[in-house]
């Protein structure tokens, strides 16, 4: 228990054999309960979190800490996984087929709100993150009020240049998707998998249709921001074990963006059904519409005027005059929309203390 909270930590886990047992040892004093998810993995990693699990000494709180709550929402728990018994403070769950990383994250939640925890705390099994600094996370959501913290690698240029620079190129990309599709504009490093959540800001999301693929992280800060959630960036060093990355990350980047996409349609539109966007969408339409007609326009008279050897509209210069002007006034929408999003979605925003 950590400041009168009942604290649960979810470890993803797939073929993290030889790391995820350290992970395990290594949980501070104070976490009441370690929901291990294995992803259906191919190696020892189930069998090293049994053995691992047995080592471990439960607290005074992790008898009641484990109970399923009686209020708690039913769900499809036990149809995706096997949850076995609590070993020490460890509850292992195993998945009966390999549902990714977001999928095993959403298995551990689902564990963690049918039990009497307060707060929900997410950290990979390959040993990469410093369980020593968890309170950084834990402290927003008591004291901050934040329902939702996460870690931040970009924030302090100490911090970043630790970073592999084609991780450091995608994650700036993805940051600003995210960026607009979420709606919180001061966050940074939404690919960071070390997290906190209270458990009511979890409860307040549709926890089923959260995202299964990699992008977890960057689906769950949009139904965040949809639930009026205020979240935390809390600082912290990029680390890097032997621990090798299986993401592809051509076919990440480019399938996340296209969740992202659908997640901001999602969003305004769920906003203005509340009555509360409507010069901010008319702005985003309007401004995309607008740019995007104009862009062939644009082309078709550009070229042309460049020595490029297509056919030229009959104004070539009129035209592309017109085009400009059009690209220009469509950017200034998008521009103004963005501001005001901003505006509105800054209370969603805490800074923790350093």
């Amino acid at each position: 228990m950590y400041r009168n909270h009942r604290v649960a930590v979810v470890v993803p886990a797939y073929n993290e054999s030889g790391f995820v047992g350290d992970v395990l040892r290594g949980m501070p004093d104070y976490v009441d309960l370690v929901i291990a998810v294995d992803d259906d993995s191919t190696d020892d990693t189930w069998a090293e979190i049994l053995t691992t699990a047995a080592e471990t000494e439960p607290t005074a709180e992790t008898a009641t800490a484990v109970a399923r709550h009686p209020d708690a929402p039913a769900t499809p728990l036990t149809e995706r996984a096997t949850v076995s018994d609590r070993v020490g403070r460890v509850l292992p769950v195993q998945h009966r087929e390999n549902q990714g990383a977001g999928g095993a994250i959403k298995t551990g939640y689902m564990a963690a709100v049918e039990r009497q925890v307060d707060l929900i705390v997410t950290v990979d099994g390959d040993g990469q993150m410093d369980l020593s600094i968890m309170t950084r996370f834990l402290d927003p959501l008591i004291d901050g009020g934040a329902g939702y913290a996460k870690g931040n690698r970009l924030l302090y240029r100490e911090f970043r240049e630790q970073m592999p620079r084609f991780r450091f190129v995608g994650n700036l990309t993805l940051t600003f998707l995210t960026k607009i599709a979420s709606g919180y504009w001061r966050m940074m490093d939404p690919q960071n998998g070390y997290t906190a959540i209270s458990r009511d800001a979890l409860v307040a999301i549709d926890l089923d249709d959260l995202y299964e693929y990699y992008g977890y992280c960057n689906d769950l800060l949009v139904k965040l921001n949809v639930a009026g959630v205020r979240i935390a960036d809390v600082p912290m060093p990029a680390r890097y074990g032997e621990e090798q990355s299986s993401i592809k990350y051509g076919t990440y980047i480019r399938r996340v963006s296209l969740m992202l996409l659908w997640n901001f349609l999602w969003r305004i539109n769920a906003e203005f059904r509340s009555g509360r966007t409507l010069p901010t969408l008319a702005g985003y339409y309007l401004g995309a519409g607008l740019t995007g007609a104009s862009l062939p326009l644009l082309l078709w008279t550009a070229l042309p005027l460049a020595g490029v050897g297509v056919p030229a509209p009959p104004s070539p210069v009129s035209g592309l005059l017109s085009a400009v002007l059009a690209v220009l006034l469509g950017g200034g929408l998008l521009v103004a929309a963005m501001t005001l999003d901003r505006a509105r979605n800054r209370p969603l925003e805490v800074q923790p203390s350093p």
